[in-house]
């Protein structure tokens, strides 16, 4: 298997988890001058401009005409526009003297043939600033019309790291989901429909511009989304903590993420209107987007993309199944890296050694996933047996296999796949 080139030229076999490595630069009496020189590798953080907080959208319009935009084109979804956030956003862009057009045919996981209808309806109306408002289905949808228009093709030719060579158009993301990412990253994914299969398109020309972070968004979520989303986010700033491409820049957002996620994602679940956890449940998105748009994933979204690539099914809950198990595998060579996580996530791990710090984070994940009503296994989604060699076979083609700490053949995501069901 041939691997991606983690973000920012990092070694890929670096281990940032050894003590040397882990030096606070807090001065002489702390650290040697050696550790430092060892800590001090290359590392670059991507990131777009951020309006972050309640009424934020008010910003949209200023936003994109700063970007120089004159006619927007607005991607979102029938959801969105039932709950009336495009009225919102699209009143926002007039007021700055924009002439928005809106397309709203997205559903869950972008398809292909979505990708292609979207850049036509662009090119046609002659649009240039291109505004997602909505979960990561419709902000992947408007990276991916931005790439056509940018670079023409079909959208399943950029493929991998880096195959985006040219401009895109400048974009700006609203996101109404606490958990994507997909507002800060340099990700898109795309549904083949031909294979059935979800490609991974991996390129820095797809960080936004600007992202409009909105937590009155997050309030008309429906309570699976609102699960689903939140187990992603989880599984972003664990697999961005682990991954072999993760930097001091990275890690700080990682480890916050996932302790203000473990804290609130639940109290979302139980009292929709309870701000406070929706505040900081839009910033543990953010902070865990930031973790992986610059340090990438892992074996659980690599696997993650493959099924819901076959199934259609919801990624973040696909997330919440896995994820555990991922943990576990990982940790049977890598587990000091878990032993931070754990802390952060609450758990009394001093003291404790580091493989039974990582079952304790397998074990809590497991449990935040029953509390907000995600399967426990494969099957219950629709996954068979019959299934297992294709998924594992097309997961290590995943971009996001690059960057897992321990090297995995087929016949290892066969067993974690199997262990999942």
């Amino acid at each position: 298997m041939s691997r991606a080139k983690p973000a920012g030229g990092n070694d890929p076999s670096a281990d940032w988890s050894r003590d040397e490595c882990q030096c606070e630069l807090l001065g002489p009496q702390r650290t040697s001058t050696d550790a430092v020189r060892r800590s001090a590798r290359l590392a670059k953080f991507h990131v777009p401009e951020i309006v972050f907080g309640p009424g934020s959208l008010a910003e949209l319009g200023h936003c994109a005409a700063r970007l120089g935009g004159r006619r927007p084109f607005l991607v979102t979804d029938p959801g969105l526009l039932e709950a009336g956030w495009v009225d919102e956003a699209v009143a926002h862009l007039r007021r700055a003297g924009l002439r928005p057009v809106v397309w709203s045919d997205v559903t869950p996981n972008p398809k292909d043939h979505e990708i292609q209808a979207g850049f036509e309806r662009y090119a046609a109306s002659g649009c240039d600033v291109i505004v997602g408002v909505g979960g990561g289905s419709v902000i992947d949808a408007a990276k991916g019309v931005a790439i056509l228009s940018g670079n023409g093709g079909h959208i399943l030719d950029y493929e991998g790291v880096d195959e985006v060579v040219q401009p895109i158009p400048p974009t700006v993301m609203v996101p109404s989901t606490s958990g994507t990412g997909a507002d800060v990253s340099q990700f898109a994914v795309i549904t083949d429909t031909t294979e059935h299969i979800k490609i991974t398109i991996v390129s820095r020309t797809l960080v936004p511009e600007i992202s409009v972070i909105d937590p009155r968004l997050l309030t008309t979520m429906p309570s699976w989304l609102n699960a689903a989303t939140g187990l992603d986010a989880l599984t972003h700033a664990i697999e961005a903590f682990v991954s072999r491409a993760h930097n001091p820049l990275t890690d700080g957002h990682a480890l916050h993420a996932v302790e203000l996620i473990t804290q609130n994602l639940l109290r979302t679940q139980v009292d929709p209107r309870d701000f406070g956890a929706r505040l900081a449940m839009a910033q543990a998105a953010l902070e865990a987007g930031m973790a992986f748009t610059n340090a990438i994933l892992g074996a659980t979204h690599a696997m993650s993309h493959q099924v819901g690539g076959l199934l259609d099914a919801p990624h973040g809950v696909v997330n919440g199944v896995l994820l555990p198990h991922v943990i576990r595998f990982n940790a049977e060579t890598w587990p000091d890296r878990f032993v931070a996580l754990g802390a952060a996530a609450g758990l009394p791990v001093d003291g404790v050694p580091p493989h039974e710090a990582a079952e304790q984070l397998a074990d809590l994940v497991r449990a935040l996933a029953d509390d907000v009503g995600v399967p426990k296994g494969l099957a219950s989604l629709g996954v068979a047996e019959r299934d297992v060699p294709t998924l594992a076979r097309t997961t290590l083609k995943d971009a996001c296999m690059a960057t897992n700490p321990r090297d995995v053949e087929v016949r290892d995501v066969e067993t974690l796949f199997r262990a999942a069901l």
